[in-house]
Parts: C-alpha cells; structure tokens; sequence
C-alpha cells in the first residue's frame, strides 16, 4: 500500500467560520439548559456553608424538607460510593461531611420541583458549627506552616554566588491577585436514569472523562454504566475542567436516588462563591546584573494561595516555575515555588494554568532592572533574549524554535515602537495630569500537559454510503472553535467541502479515557487523532478502488475535485456507494499521543513541552493621575499560531484572550471580607472588561512561519499563549506612573489588578521621598 503524505503536508487552510456562528447570532444552539424538560424532572441546589472552618455539630433540615416543592433532601451519608469530586488528590468532597473547610462550601442538596424552590429551601437549615481556626490570607497560612505541599525548587547553577558577585544588584515584591473565569454560561448539569443503573450526564465541562469516572465512583459503579455528554459550552477557561464534577454528581446522586430526572443550573452569585478561581500570587525577587541589563543571577520567591484543596495546584504551580524564564536566558537561577493551603474557595485551572502568573514575575522584574538603569525596558528585553549558546531553559529543555528576536523586530518596526516611544516621552513632559506609557512585550509559552499521559486523544470517524461524514473526538467545544479545526481535518483528508462533515456531540461512549480540552492542546491532540481516523479508512477506500480498477494505488487520488482513480474520476459520494456494496468498512477510530516529551518531576528536569508559541505585542496607555483611571490607547499585536488551521479562528482566539488578560491585570479584583466571604460575587461588583475598556486601535497579524514540529499542518495551539501578550499592559501602565518622577530611577510599587485605586495608592508611594 501506497505511503500516505503525512498530516502536515498540506496547503495552509483558508479560513471557516465557526461551526454554531450562525446558530449562536440566531439562538439555535443548544446548551445544557435550552434542552427540553422532561415531566417530573427535579431542580437542585446546594446548602452552603456559612463559615470558613467549622466543626458541623448538628444539623436540622425539617424545615427545608417542609418547603414547598421540595422532593427530597440528601446529605453526605446518602452518597453510596466515594464523596470525593477531587480531580487527584480525593480531598473535594460533594457534600461537608462533619467539617466544613471554606465559606459557601455544599453541605446539603435540595431537590425540588422548581430551581426558585430549591434555592429558596436551601437557605432553611439550620446549621450548628464549631468554629475552627481559619487561614483566610497567605501570610495566615504561612504563619502556620499550611501548605498543599513542600515548598518546590527549580534552579540551574549558583544562584547565591551569582548575585554576591553580580556588579549591580536589586530586590523587589509585589502581588498579583485571582480572576474568576465568569463564562457566560454557569455551571449546568442533567442527569437521567437510565435502565440497570445506568446515568446519561449533559455536563457543561471540559472533561467529560473525568465527570464520567466521577460520578461513577459517587455511585458505587462502574466507569461504563456513566455516559456523559457535552455539545458546547457557553465559555470556559479552564473553570470548567475539574469544577463541573460538582455539579455533575450532585445531579447525578438525585437522579440515582429519584428515579427521576435532574438538573443542576448553579446561579451565577452562588457559582461565583462555589468554585475555584486563577490563583493569586505573591513575588519577591533579588536579581543581579550588567551595566548592560543582562541578567547574572536570580533567586525568585513565588508563593500562591491554592484555597483549601490540592485540585490542579501542584501542576499549577509547576507552570509557573517553567514560565519564570519567558524568553530570557538565566544562567543562575534558583525558583522556588510556596503552594499555600488557606481557608477559601479552592483555586483551580485558568487560561495559561499558572503561566501567567510566572510569566509577570520575570516581566516586572525586567521593567526594574530597566528603571534602575534608566534604560527602555525593550532594550533590557533584548539583551536577555535566548540565543545561540543560551539555549537552555532552566529545567533543561533546549529551545530549538526559538523565533522571539525576529518576531519582537518585526513588530517593533511594524507598530513604530521607537518612533512612538519618543512621542510618549514628549507628551508627558508637556502634560501634568495625562501620563502616557508604552510597552512591548514577548511571549513564550510552552505546549503540551506537563503531566506527561494526559497528552494522548482518541477520535471516531464514520464516513456513510452517501458521502456524509461524521467526525466525533475527546475535545469539547467551549467556543474556541476546535470542532471546526478538527472537521476541516477530516474534510482535507478525504477532500471533501467542509460542510459534508457533520460535527457530533462529545461523548464518553464513542471515545474514552480522553484528557481535559486545556493546555492549549484541543486541536493538536484531537485533530491528529481525527487525521489518524480518516486516513485509516481513506486506505481502505484507496486499496479498493485500485483493485476494482486495476490500478496501482500511487493512482488513487482524494483531491477537491473528485477521486481521481487512474484516468476516471468519481465523486466521493460515488466512491462510498461502491465501498459499501464492496463491503469495504467505513469507520475507523484513532489515537494519538504527543511523542518526544518526557519529565522528571522530582528533579524538575526534562522535556515537558512539545514546542513552544511565541507572541509579542505594543501595548500603549494613558492614564489620570488625579482619579487613577486609565485607558488602552492602541495595541499591535503579532502571534505565532505556525501554519494556521484556521486564520479567523485563531485571530479571534488572540484578541480574546488578550482582553481577558487585560481584565486580569486591570479591573478584576476579588475581594474577601474578614469571614472568608467573596464580596465580588455578582457583575455588580466584579468588573470583567467590556467593549469599552478595549484599544480603539487593535492590530493582530499572524507570523508567517510554520511548527518545527510534525503537527498537524505544522500549526501551533493558540487558546492560552494570546492571555499573556497584556502583560504589555501592565508595563505600560508602570511606564506612565514612572512618568510622574521622570528622573527616579525606580519602578513604581504597582501590583496587579491596577485599578484606579491602586493606581492613585502606587502614584503616592512613587512620589513620596
């Protein structure tokens, strides 16, 4: 048989719009709550925890169990399996069970004939707590010595010795706080009975496979008697990965118990309380250095408040130490990683999963060796840059596709960086009030999970005697748009319009053991996957139709324009029919598991990254100095997504997540009261950016290169690695409170969110003695 042309061997693909654009404008797309409601089907909600570590003394839920509509009442000794919804550690519990370890934590389930009724009666039990101490701060846990685990350390060479010999030297600190994911649509779950025990779950969750083995673990059953299923979601970003299991069993346990069906649609004030957010960071920094800006020697103090479970903190947390370097090489580097367990909701996945929080660190550290010098942070940027000879990442992974100096010189040419920077300069010092700054930032971001088995995909192709199509993989749609990416795949390879591929809905019983749709990774794994499928059964249908022919298979040709059989040509749906009379099989499922990668977690060496994304962009802002506020003026951005799937996707991917992480640096504070209560729990109080907080002017050009590796079409993962391109943000606004002392040589105490409050608190400090 004919050797196949390998999955990246292909033309870059025009751009498609997304499969349900045209669904989500007209209101057809259906999501987990738009489904019809069956007679009987029960709603829930969760007793909360009113403190945030108590002993629970006694419990009386008479009255809510007389509440009007109420069907049934369950606490954590009705669960008949494990009450764990932990994706490792077995630490979450579904239901408080004689401790409660964080405010608005579950601790009875109500299942009514309405979700006003159920919400209404679960604010009707009487709870008696003994209360516990309470870590609600990092600084309490650390007093107490409460972490999730021992505090990591990754280094390379003699950090120590390095900054005792280093000719300049500085120390700073500063934080950066949580974001909550707010995805426009909450946490929902559906659960219904099935016969012999079995549960069909709609969840809206990234991992389906998780949810699955969950739920069957709560139940007492197996992993095949629970089928979960997921079409869309209604945004995501990583709160959806191991925060849906919550819900998912809650519903899951009703159905159980009932007989009836379940459904949990959590309200957006108690979802904001219940689940977990971006975790927040404190930094502290002591870094030596050249009259030049290059840095000699580092030592880098993370430390992070995970909440009161492990959830995916020790991963998390891992990210952020392999992100501290971004592009900069660091010859002597010790990071160290302090993972603090609290009293408050437990901190989970978010867009970059700790990337972000490591990439910032080494940014603002950069920004201060540039003040100190009195230099352009760009020019601290390049100096630092890898390069031949520096080429090694401080965990011991060589970067070989390193493309961050041509893409920052192209980019500092293209957005008139220097010309700009001079007319900020000038306008500043022509204005009292206004203060301008600009910034530009790189980005390296590396891809794959760092837990190395997660990085496998499985995918299940149906091709029918028509000519249709169906494509179904472990990835699930959260709006990015890998269903699209993975159809178009499937398209190519049998050279088919893409709308003769019907997208099917994610599901446990047509691929399992899949991993979490994170880590940027959906259309890498899931695509190659869905390649492998279609290629397997685009073998059999060429070595059929050379038979039939008599010809040799190097003849048998899938292209757009039919299948080119020798000197005949067919159409695809003709080439099915024969198959099919031919008894030639049509289907094919496919696996593929990311090769080359491999990593010593307790040595924090190796390769845990297959490639890496790079990004760079300008970020220019003005801000008030007498009120605090502050606006991005103009943004330019260019994004390396290698040999793009899909362009309008990817473009659209970028300028999402550079908002979001402009949200995360600017405006979304949370804030917790003295009890351990989440005061930001509603969009009156939370302030996630809008149209009006983005650039008027907002460029995005892809890089024109390709993935040195063997990718699918040679592309790069896009999801996350766009969210840290708005550090240019927070650089920038540091450059316009400089701005206020133009000839201090430091760099103004600014944490993250720069509100306008902390805008004006950072202005003072600067400009006192």
């Amino acid at each position: 048989m004919a050797e196949r042309d390998p999955a990246w061997k292909v033309l870059e693909k025009p751009s498609h719009p997304h499969d349900s654009a045209r669904m989500h404008v007209t209101g057809e797309a259906r999501y987990a709550d738009d489904m019809g409601e069956p007679e009987g089907m029960l709603h829930l909600a969760f007793g909360q925890s009113a403190e945030a570590h108590a002993r629970i003394v006694s419990m009386d839920l008479s009255d809510v169990m007389a509440a009007e509509g109420v069907v049934a009442v369950y606490t954590a000794a009705d669960i008949p399996g494990i009450n764990d919804v932990s994706p490792v550690a077995g630490d979450d519990r579904l239901l408080a069970d004689g401790e409660v370890i964080n405010h608005g934590q579950p601790v009875f389930l109500v299942a009514a004939t309405s979700q006003r009724a159920a919400r209404k009666a679960a604010r009707l039990g009487t709870i008696e707590y003994e209360p516990l101490p309470a870590m609600l701060t990092m600084a309490d846990a650390r007093d107490a010595q409460s972490l999730i685990e021992p505090t990591q350390c990754m280094a390379r060479g003699n950090a120590a010795a390095a900054l005792e010999s280093c000719p300049l030297r500085l120390s700073g600190r500063f934080e950066m706080g949580g974001q909550d994911h707010f995805y426009l649509e909450g946490h929902v779950a559906v659960a219904t009975p099935g016969e012999d025990g079995q549960v069909h779950v709609l969840s809206s969750t990234q991992h389906p496979s998780e949810v699955q083995h969950l739920v069957a673990h709560m139940l007492d059953r197996s992993t095949a008697d629970v089928t979960v299923e997921v079409r869309r979601m209604g945004g995501a970003f990583g709160g959806k990965e191991t925060q849906a299991a919550l819900f998912a069993a809650a519903a899951a346990l009703v159905a159980d118990k009932t007989g009836r069906p379940a459904k949990f649609r959590c309200d957006r004030d108690d979802d904001m309380v219940m689940t977990g957010k971006r975790h927040p960071f404190e930094v502290t920094y002591d870094v030596g250095f050249d009259d030049e800006g290059r840095l000699l020697g580092l030592s880098l103090f993370l430390s992070s408040d995970c909440g009161a479970t492990v959830d995916l903190s020790p991963a998390i947390n891992d990210r952020a130490m392999f992100h501290a370097d971004n592009c900069y090489f660091l010859p002597d580097v010790e990071i160290a990683s302090e993972r603090l367990k609290t009293n408050t909701v437990s901190a989970t996945a978010f867009r970059g999963f700790g990337g972000p929080q490591g990439m910032l660190a080494i940014e603002r550290i950069v920004d201060h060796v540039a003040a100190r010098l009195g230099k352009d942070p760009l020019e601290v940027r390049l100096a630092n840059l890898y390069g031949p000879g520096r080429d090694v990442t401080q965990y011991g992974m060589t970067v070989a596709d390193n493309i961050a100096p041509q893409m920052i010189a192209r980019l500092r040419e293209t957005a008139r960086y220097d010309e700009r920077a001079v007319a900020v300069e000038a306008f500043n010092a022509g204005s009292p009030v206004i203060k301008k700054g600009i910034a530009l930032t790189p980005v390296k971001f590396g891809i794959s999970f760092t837990t190395t088995h997660l990085n496998q995909a499985g995918a299940l192709v149906h091709v029918y005697a028509d000519g249709s199509i169906q494509v179904n993989h472990g990835g699930t749609e959260m709006g990015q748009g890998v269903y699209v990416k993975v159809a178009q795949v499937v398209a190519d390879v049998f050279g088919v319009p893409l709308g003769q591929v019907r997208i099917t809905a994610t599901r446990t019983d047509k691929v399992p053991n899949t991993s979490a749709t994170a880590a940027s990774s959906g259309a890498d794994l899931n695509g190659m996957a869905a390649h492998n499928a279609a290629s397997a059964i685009r073998a059999r249908l060429t070595e059929f139709l050379a038979r039939t022919y008599g010809c040799a298979e190097e003849e048998v040709h899938f292209t757009p324009d039919g299948v080119l059989v020798g000197a005949e040509t067919l159409s695809f749906g003709e080439v099915t029919r024969k198959a099919y009379l031919g008894r030639i099989s049509m289907s094919s499922n496919g696996f593929y598991a990311t090769p080359g990668i491999e990593y010593d977690r307790d040595a924090h060496k190796g390769r845990p990254f297959y490639y890496f994304a790079y990004g760079a962009a300008v970020s220019e802002v003005a801000i008030d100095t007498l009120t605090g506020e502050h606006k991005v003026l103009a943004v330019d951005i260019l994004h390396d997504v290698g040999r793009s799937l899909n362009p309008v996707i990817d473009k659209g991917q970028i300028e999402g997540g550079f908002v979001q992480g402009q949200g995360w640096l600017t405006t979304e504070e949370l804030v917790w009261d003295s009890k351990g209560r989440l005061l930001t729990h509603s969009p009156a109080t939370y302030k996630i950016p809008t149209a009006s907080d983005r650039a008027k002017r907002l460029t995005i050009s892809l890089w024109d290169g390709e993935n040195v590796e063997p990718t699918i079409n040679r592309s790069k993962a896009v999801g996350e690695p766009p969210f840290m391109l708005a550090i240019s943000v927070y650089s920038a606004l540091n450059r316009a409170i400089a701005a206020t002392v133009p000839d201090k040589r430091e760099l103004p105490p600014l944490d993250a969110p720069a509100t306008p409050e902390c805008i004006l608190k950072t202005i003072a400090e600067f400009k006192a003695p």
